[in-house]
């Protein structure tokens, strides 16, 4: 038995009273910063090219070969560590393809300054390119006491590129191993990281990467293996997805490509 103190409220009064809390709750999301960062397809580069005037890859002690199509690495544009993100770029970015929002300590290492944050960008991509010079001599059994390779990549950070560098030495010394171009005359874009053994893995934002590939005339686009599924959910009509897991396996596919031969897919 209820007494009249403790009365039931009734439904419509109920609805009301919680809706105030909620209302005021949502204003002040409204107003305030949230721990997200929002990303959007960045930049590509070809690095078979230049950037900013200068080559990408630059060779020294072995003779390097003319090269047609494009290679291009692919980048994601994200908010940065110290941008105040509010409730109205959230829901946006929730509702576009073309947006991803994301916890903001996924993006960026938590409890850095962004100098140390930019610092540690700029040293992972060293450690890539590292990597990258590494596997491409590894995979054409050439000394790196006899071979002097440069990569040069102006205003981007971390380890994604470490892929499409180590392609890129491919090309620029061996082609497709038979005189022609590993890339077959094709925009060519990817991402993904590399070890010094030519092992390939996921980087993330890779729904985002295809986007910039393929707004920048790419029709092929390599893929960590273990990102096949987002890549293929997001995949822009136009645009192939080969799925990659060693170096030695990437090349092989590119070959078998413009052979035209079967190529595995997501």
């Amino acid at each position: 038995m209820l007494n009249r103190l403790s009365r039931p409220i009734s439904r419509p009064k109920a609805l009301a009273i919680s809706a105030v809390p909620f209302v005021a709750l949502l204003a002040v999301a409204s107003f305030s910063p949230l721990p997200f960062a929002v990303a959007q397809p960045g930049t590509t580069t070809d690095v078979l090219g230049d950037n900013k005037g200068k080559p990408v890859i630059t060779v020294k002690g072995a003779p390097t070969r003319e090269t047609d199509g494009q290679l291009r690495m692919t980048t994601i544009l994200a908010t940065g560590p110290d941008a105040d993100v509010h409730l109205g770029e959230v829901l946006d970015g929730w509702f576009r393809d073309d947006r991803a929002v994301m916890p903001r300590e996924a993006v960026y290492p938590s409890g850095e300054s962004t100098k140390e944050i930019e610092q540690h960008n700029a040293d992972e991509m060293v450690k890539s390119q590292n990597s990258a010079v590494q596997a491409a001599l590894n995979h054409l059994d050439k000394s790196p006491d006899d071979i002097d390779v440069g990569l040069e990549l102006a205003d981007v950070g971390g380890p994604s590129a470490g892929l499409l560098f180590s392609l890129g030495i491919v090309d620029k010394l061996d082609g497709n191993g038979s005189g022609g171009d590993l890339t077959g005359g094709r925009t060519i874009a990817g991402t993904g990281t590399i070890t010094g053994s030519g092992k390939v893995g996921p980087v993330g934002g890779v729904a985002l990467k295809t986007q910039a590939a393929r707004r920048d005339g790419a029709t092929v686009f390599l893929v960590p293996k273990a990102e096949c599924a987002d890549a293929a959910a997001h995949r822009p009509d136009g645009l192939r997805l080969i799925p990659v897991t060693t170096l030695a396996r990437t090349v092989d596919s590119l070959r078998a490509l413009d052979k035209g031969e079967n190529v595995p897919s997501c």
